[in-house]
């Protein structure tokens, strides 16, 4: 299989691979999610290929053996339909799984991306795919989900690619659109010399060459997934969910892994609203990972009980026993800043997607980091799961952003959204609180001051310049002429409220929050509710637009869990982090002593 690369200047392209070892129920596609958001948070597009969940697929072939058996071998062609059920309803589930997080994507069936295969109807291998329709769905979404272990087949319609054959679907996708990598997403963290469930003491492998790979990883790669690799030259990543290190499968000598023991980090939770609780669901998600001190609440004797979780509203019990890592999920600014400076200098890592705190307190913050010899993340705080802040620093150098304007406020869309319906600008406040787009104070919203604070951390991260949100000019969506904002839908146009920043030739600043009409048809004209844009013009004139959702459970608990993972990452692998000076680095939502 030759590579074909996809269209010139495009985002790297991951294919990773998610089989019935690790979608054991519902409740995994959740991880799967959240491991895909990881890529694309990064700047890859994605091509997500998933199994069945586990059992489904020998459940279907045994219906199938029961109902058109009757002790005749069943029509194999008929099989191959039934089987590949299980694998069409994975990734419209991972689709979902996506969504709720945020990730604009494509759930695509072999058909509508002619994905072809020949041979056996039971056991067929791959020979055809459109790359147009892939690249054609990845040019506006950030994920492509599809079946694996099916394709189309000239004669026989619908067949299947044997046991194992998702490894073949992904390693056919890698190979045939040019991907950076393929990453086989299993139940254990890369290729042992032994099986680890029999012996704990067995050595797992850095690199493996493909044939040697084909010899001891019998039942966990499908030979004709490493065959077809060998062919086209291309490495593949064996790796747990999660996992920072892999086993790479690659025209090279095997070389052994040094062991090293999983660290379990003590985390301090602040806070356990909408965000909070995604964040807390997360984390005892993870148990081979995470301990949890007693998370922060006000009113713990109103919270129904989760085992294994106990709820505080006494700071001290909740930051009690030196926790590995804080996470900030409490709102305000002066305080919560106290508590992250505080953690921060005696040696906690910090985890916050608190806005108003980093912008009021960026510098002492920073200071604190360096003192304590700790990490301060917040990719949370700007876009929730749009992963703004990692796409600057991934364009920064010399050609870096020079403007950036944006839509950055949920509640702003959902308000100008009514106005332009007819709404009174009091009624369109009401709804918004009833609907939970608005707190009880909507201030900060409405005055663009939320939109301000995330300005501010915008221009420290593109521009590395100092500006106090509250010296940022604002229009107030109050000042709105609801006639005009409903009048301006007739010609065309759409009110929002846009953020600005823009770097000047002699290095100096310039950034407002205004409420404006823009055309139907421009970039961020098209924002609704929770859904941020922005919009990045860099100084080799390039432009690049990204979208996500802003606000939320979670797509903000997502953002948010990344960065204890990215941590949890570093300090369990510190010589190789997740984002090193090689790969797409995010050292202004990650700051390092």
């Amino acid at each position: 299989m030759k590579p074909q690369s996809m269209k010139s200047g495009a985002p790297p392209l991951c294919v990773l691979k998610f089989g019935s070892s690790v979608l054991q129920c519902d409740a995994d596609y959740d991880a799967a999610a959240q491991e895909v958001f990881r890529h694309v948070r990064r700047g890859e597009k994605v091509i997500a290929v998933v199994s069945a969940l586990a059992g489904e697929t020998d459940a279907l072939l045994a219906q199938g053996e029961l109902v058109g058996g009757n002790g005749a071998t069943p029509h194999a062609a008929m099989m191959a339909r039934l089987a590949r059920v299980g694998e069409l309803r994975s990734a419209a589930l991972m689709g979902l799984a996506l969504g709720r997080v945020g990730v604009r994507t494509a759930v695509l069936d072999p058909h509508e991306i002619g994905l072809e295969a020949e041979g056996d109807p039971l056991d067929a291998n791959l020979c055809g795919l459109d790359n147009a329709a892939v690249a054609e769905a990845l040019s506006c979404h950030e994920v492509l989900a599809v079946p694996g272990f099916t394709a189309v087949h000239a004669r026989f319609g619908a067949v299947t690619l044997g046991r194992g054959g998702t490894d073949l679907t992904a390693v056919f996708f890698a190979a045939r659109c040019g991907a950076a990598r393929v990453r086989l997403i299993k139940d254990v963290d890369g290729v042992y010399a032994e099986d680890p469930a029999e012996n704990p003491q067995a050595e797992r492998y850095a690199e493996l060459d493909y044939d040697a790979a084909a010899d001891v990883s019998a039942g966990l790669i499908q030979p004709k997934a490493i065959a077809a690799a060998k062919a086209a030259n291309l490495v593949i990543e064996i790796a747990a969910m999660g996992a920072g290190e892999a086993t790479r499968i690659c025209a090279a000598p095997a070389r052994k892994a040094p062991a090293r023991p999983v660290r379990r980090l003590r985390v301090a939770l602040l806070g356990c609203g909408a965000v909070g609780a995604g964040v807390l669901a997360h984390l005892r998600s993870r148990p081979d990972l995470f301990e949890l001190n007693p998370v922060l609440v006000r009113r713990p004797e109103a919270r129904a009980h989760q085992d294994g979780v106990r709820f505080t509203d006494e700071l001290g019990l909740a930051l009690s026993g030196k926790p590995d890592l804080v996470v900030e999920l409490l709102g305000g600014a002066d305080h919560p800043a106290e508590i992250m400076a505080r953690a921060l200098s005696g040696g906690a890592h910090v985890v916050t997607a608190n806005k108003a705190a980093l912008a009021r307190h960026y510098d002492a913050l920073h200071a604190a980091t360096r003192e304590g010899a700790a990490r301060l993340a917040f990719s949370a705080a700007v876009g929730g799961g749009t992963p703004i802040l990692e796409a600057l620093e991934q364009r920064g150098g010399h050609n870096g952003p020079v403007r950036i304007e944006g839509v950055m406020n949920g509640t702003a869309n959902f308000l100008l959204d009514r106005l332009a319906a007819g709404d009174a600008f009091d009624d369109a406040v009401k709804e918004a609180q009833r609907l939970g787009f608005a707190e009880a104070d909507p201030a900060a919203d409405v005055d663009g001051h939320d939109a301000a604070d995330k300005l501010s951390l915008l221009i420290r991260a593109a521009f590395g310049k100092a500006v106090d949100p509250a010296g940022i000019p604002k229009d107030s969506l109050a000042q709105a002429d609801p006639a005009a904002v409903k009048a301006a839908r007739a010609d065309g146009l759409v009110f929002k409220q846009i953020g600005v920043c823009e770097l000047s030739a002699d290095g100096q600043v310039k950034a407002e929050v205004r409420v404006r009409a823009v055309p139907a048809q421009h970039p961020l004209a098209g924002a609704r509710n929770e859904e941020n844009r922005f919009i990045l013009t860099c100084a080799d004139h390039s432009v690049q637009t990204l979208c996500g959702k802003g606000a939320g459970r979670w797509p903000t608990a997502a953002a948010v869990f990344a960065d204890i993972m990215d941590i949890h990452r570093g300090l369990s692998e510190p010589e190789k982090m997740e984002f090193a000076a090689s790969e797409p680095s995010r050292a202004p939502a990650l700051l390092r002593a």
